[in-house]
């Protein structure tokens, strides 16, 4: 019995700290294709310097892992784009080739939001996933897209909320910010942090936390959109280093 309670402690405390990988690192600014418009945005990552193990058996190991999916959006309104993400796949350091499920996205922004000094704008992600890619088959994220654009500087916020269908008190708070400068309409530098506080019943401790700071460069040419970026861990439970790269353009 006390090797059961022993065991069934460690249990909870390694479940608390799991994290979830992820093929997407983006903050949303409230920009869409225009209506009418196929868009394709292809999302990279690669973390040459990660964890070691699974967040879970079973489960991808991050270290020198490739995570990535191509993310297929169509503007239906000025307000409104529906997005779909297949294949979702990750190819690990020992060269096997994983598919990880596919999503579905509904994105709901102010029009015309490149112009504006304050954007705002919400999208929603419906998620099926693989035993490997996620421990719930069926997940949410709820991303709330709150910025400002006050001359060559941009500052975005998405407190993103990810739902596993388990209740409010386990929404799990994961906020992303961007700071960029402008220096064109072409050439802009930015900070992005990423987070992953935990749940709103209780946040994780400090130490526990993921917190990643990256530095990225953006080039909005034609026809092809490039974000590329390096992510450094700030704490014990984040991966070291990731490299991240976006390609984007529009298909008509």
């Amino acid at each position: 019995m006390r090797r059961l309670a022993v065991l069934a402690a460690l249990w909870l405390v390694w479940s608390e700290a799991a994290r979830a990988q992820t093929d997407e690192i983006q903050i949303y600014d409230a920009q869409i294709a225009a209506p009418g418009i196929f868009n394709l945005t292809w999302h990279d990552n690669y973390t040459p310097d990660g964890r070691t193990s699974a967040d879970y058996p079973g489960g991808v190991v991050p270290n020198h892992t490739l995570n990535g999916v191509p993310e297929w959006a169509y503007g239906v309104t000025p307000w409104f784009e529906a997005g779909f993400y297949m294949p979702l796949y990750s190819l690990a350091g020992n060269g096997a080739l994983t598919f990880n499920g596919f999503k579905l996205r509904a994105l709901f922004v102010e029009p015309d939001a490149v112009n504006q000094r304050f954007i705002y704008g919400v999208n929603f992600e419906f998620s099926y996933n693989t035993a490997h890619w996620n421990q719930d088959r069926y997940t949410q994220e709820v991303r709330p897209i709150i910025g400002w654009h006050l001359g060559r500087l941009d500052v975005i916020v998405n407190p993103i909320l990810d739902n596993s269908y388990k209740g409010f008190s386990q929404l799990d708070f994961a906020p992303a910010t961007r700071v960029a400068y402008n220096f064109n309409k072409t050439w802009a530098v930015a900070a992005e942090e990423y987070a992953d506080l935990g749940p709103l019943r209780g946040l994780y401790a400090p130490r526990r936390q993921q917190h990643q700071l990256f530095g990225v460069l953006d080039y909005s040419g034609k026809p092809w959109l490039l974000e590329g970026g390096v992510g450094l861990g700030l704490t014990g439970a984040t991966d070291n280093v990731v490299l991240k790269l976006i390609l984007s353009r529009d298909l008509n």
